[in-house]
């Protein structure tokens, strides 16, 4: 299994009329937190598009526990359970400064090739980093 953490910061922009944080950014803020989750994986989307490989977003899930509002600092843990075939799912725990669990989300992409349009699977910089990364997880573990 994989965790990471992002930190972010509900900005005003983000906020709707009654000060929460608005429930559309939950979606750019688990793209956010992906992408820095990957980077920290050993690899990054302009890499994966570069072997021709595209991964659109297929499914999304959010359960909304708690409000978050203008100015806290959150933290995403992005948690991949298991190495992809065709398709990767990533799942997220929004957690508010007091470390109450506020969300959770579940957010599904699949590989597609870029010319064809057609599901493949991951690119093998991909799996050599995720590999890798869980190989080295479960020998400390």
């Amino acid at each position: 299994m994989f965790t990471h953490e992002t930190l972010i910061r509900v900005g005003y922009t983000d906020t709707d009329q009654m000060g929460y944080l608005h429930h559309s950014k939950y979606v750019v803020y688990c793209e956010t937190a992906r992408i820095e989750a990957m980077r920290e994986m050993g690899t990054c989307y302009k890499e994966i598009e570069d072997s021709g490989i595209f991964m659109p977003v297929i499914s999304m899930k959010f359960n909304f526990i708690k409000p978050a509002f203008y100015d806290e600092l959150l933290t995403v843990k992005t948690i991949l359970r298991e190495i992809p075939r065709a398709r990767m799912k990533f799942e997220y725990e929004f957690y508010n400064e007091s470390g109450a669990l506020i969300n959770t989300a579940e957010v599904t992409l699949a590989f597609i090739n870029n010319k064809t349009r057609r599901p493949c699977f991951p690119s093998e910089l991909l799996l050599e980093s995720l590999n890798k990364y869980f190989l080295v997880k479960e020998l400390e573990g």
